[in-house]
């Protein structure tokens, strides 16, 4: 597996190794040791899996308790998705990394605990999947507001398309309200 850094120390993009031939092909998408290797240790306790239309932008969320790390990629279609440090603590604060992700390039995304997470979706529709370090603890998700011009995020969002928010992300915090870790 080709292990990419990417410019917040920490997060990765991991392409894997795909072995195809007539039949299809096989590729392994978590493997401990591997993971192991490229500094992603956390057990995962929780898989999830979401479907969106194009232009949902979902994010970016965190847990403010039970920080969740996720390792997110797509099996059909294609979005842009984003990890935003929010450690006070780290010379990366509020700065973000995109990635984009599709069926076709394969590629998972790892984003750890202490980082805000969301994604867009380029295509018709994509399906989302992610494996994750801690439960889901509504008390204690947060929203970063996405269009926040503190940080920046430069989402690749279509002309024509509808950008569409759940209530939830439209209400989300600018950096400097929101709750961040130490």
């Amino acid at each position: 597996m080709n292990v990419v850094e990417t410019s917040l120390p920490g997060v990765l993009v991991f392409e894997p190794r795909l072995f195809g031939d007539h039949r299809g092909y096989f590729m392994e998408t978590w493997r401990a040791d591997a993971f192991a290797a490229a500094g992603v240790t956390l057990p995962f306790v929780q898989d999830n899996q979401s479907s969106s239309k194009q232009g949902v932008l979902r994010g970016l969320h965190y847990q403010i308790r039970q920080p969740q790390g996720k390792l997110v990629r797509v099996i059909s279609g294609r979005v842009f998705d984003v990890a935003v440090d929010l450690r006070r603590s780290s010379p990366m604060f509020g700065k973000w990394t995109g990635v984009e992700l599709s069926a076709e390039n394969r590629r998972l995304f790892w984003v750890p605990p202490g980082f805000a997470h969301g994604f867009y979706v380029l295509s018709e529709q994509a399906e989302f999947v992610y494996k994750c370090t801690d439960y889901y603890a509504p008390e204690h998700e947060r929203s970063l507001r996405w269009d926040d011009p503190t940080v920046g995020i430069a989402w690749p969002l279509q002309a024509g398309v509808e950008t569409v928010l759940s209530d939830k992300d439209r209400a989300g915090l600018p950096l400097g309200a929101a709750e961040i870790f130490d």
